[in-house]
């Protein structure tokens, strides 16, 4: 299972500002810019069609954690020295990620990460899309960082510089689908808005971090879980993808607080009625025909009911819940293992207060939320101790 170390390298990514040498309307951070990328690449790979989805996700993990290490290096500087420079760049990320990678997989996922950065050969259609993805959610900060620079002298030239960047990705299908401006143009947009959305909204906290970049920290731990209990190829994706999603009718209906959504009796359920409307109305429609349904098993509604932490199987063309998901762990169940994405949201919120008080920003609501959240960690049932690595992660941060 993923370490505190490695972790702390995740979180980071919420305090790497980008556009800083531009004025901006709103902080735009690595952590967002990632999870934009993520989720993008999913559309442009399932419109792509034949690509190993397992291999994406990981080839994502490795990137963002060379980004995480390179941080001080502006984008456009650091694509440059990559292609003079690529061996001693990647010798010093392998160097600085050793001791929190080589814990994993004892050591399986370090070698692997080794590989992809030794390895540009290798798997080039899925490296091609997470590039393209790369470049869409660079280009959807753009369009922010433009408004509030028109004044300067070579804001046209960056604008045309990014523009004319689009044509090496045409080739791609969803590419041209949200250049034109149509249906997943939007689902783009509604991702990125959560950007605007700041969990733990009613009170201070250090660093602040968006939906959009919570939902990807709740991914990659729902992922290095997947690691840890040898899930086939598509329970991996499932997990993953599941957890990129969870928080996405939130674009549309704004991140309601624990507290204030259970306080009355019934008030869950007329919240989750109003998301699947939402999702009905303003996300299905945008959603590519051919993958609907899978988009649905991830989300996990069936039958007007939403709960997208329920353990589940895809068997005989429809969505059932499975207690147990062990007996279920091959390609053709597709299994989802809800109850431990609750667990990765439920671990994130924690990280996220625990963060915030070693930094001495410690309110009430932040020392009460950890601790409540702390004990809802408590469960022995699902392969991993994810109280023990609470633990464990207090320790790191000195809490």
């Amino acid at each position: 299972m993923i370490n505190a170390e490695l972790i702390d390298k995740f979180f980071s990514a919420a305090s790497i500002e980008r556009w800083n040498d531009y004025p901006r309307m709103v902080e735009l951070s690595e952590l967002d810019k990632q999870a934009h990328k993520f989720i993008i690449s999913f559309f442009l790979a399932k419109e792509e069609g034949g690509v190993n989805m397992s291999y994406l996700i990981e080839a994502g993990v490795f990137e963002f954690l060379r980004r995480v290490v390179v941080t001080d290096i502006r984008p456009d500087v650091f694509h440059q020295a990559l292609k003079k420079k690529t061996k001693e760049i990647n010798v010093w990320v392998l160097g600085k990620l050793k001791n929190s990678l080589e814990t994993i997989e004892n050591g399986e996922f370090y070698k692997r990460f080794e590989e992809y950065l030794n390895g540009e050969n290798l798997h080039k259609k899925e490296r091609f899309i997470l590039k393209a993805a790369s470049y869409l959610a660079t280009r959807w900060e753009f369009s922010i960082i433009y408004q509030t620079s028109k004044f300067l002298n070579d804001i046209e030239s960056v604008k045309n510089n990014v523009e004319e960047e689009m044509e090496e990705y045409l080739s791609l299908k969803g590419v041209c689908q949200i250049a034109f401006n149509k249906n997943l143009a939007r689902i783009v947009d509604l991702s990125g808005r959560l950007r605007f959305q700041k969990r733990w909204a009613q009170t201070q906290r250090i660093p602040k971090t968006s939906v959009l970049g919570h939902m990807l920290i709740v991914a990659i731990l729902g992922y290095f879980y997947s690691l840890k209990i040898k899930a086939c190829s598509k329970r991996v994706e499932n997990n993953f993808f599941s957890a990129l999603f969870h928080d996405l009718p939130e674009a549309l209906t704004r991140d309601i607080i624990s507290p204030v959504k259970y306080s009355v009796s019934g008030l869950d359920e007329i919240i989750s009625e109003f998301e699947i409307q939402k999702i009905e109305k303003e996300i299905m429609p945008h959603i590519p025909l051919h993958i609907q349904d899978e988009f649905l098993y991830l989300l996990g509604i069936k039958e007007g009911r939403k709960d997208e932490f329920q353990n589940r199987i895809f068997q005989n063309g429809e969505l059932k819940e499975a207690a147990d998901l062990s007996c279920f762990n091959e390609n053709i169940f597709g299994a989802v293992d809800g109850r431990v994405l609750k667990k990765c949201d439920r671990l994130a919120a924690f990280i996220e207060a625990v963060i915030s008080i070693s930094y001495g920003i410690k309110s009430k609501e932040l020392s009460e939320g950890k601790e409540s959240t702390k004990e809802k960690l408590k469960d022995t049932d699902l392969g991993v101790d994810f109280y023990k690595l609470a633990e464990e992660i207090e320790k790191f941060y000195g809490i």
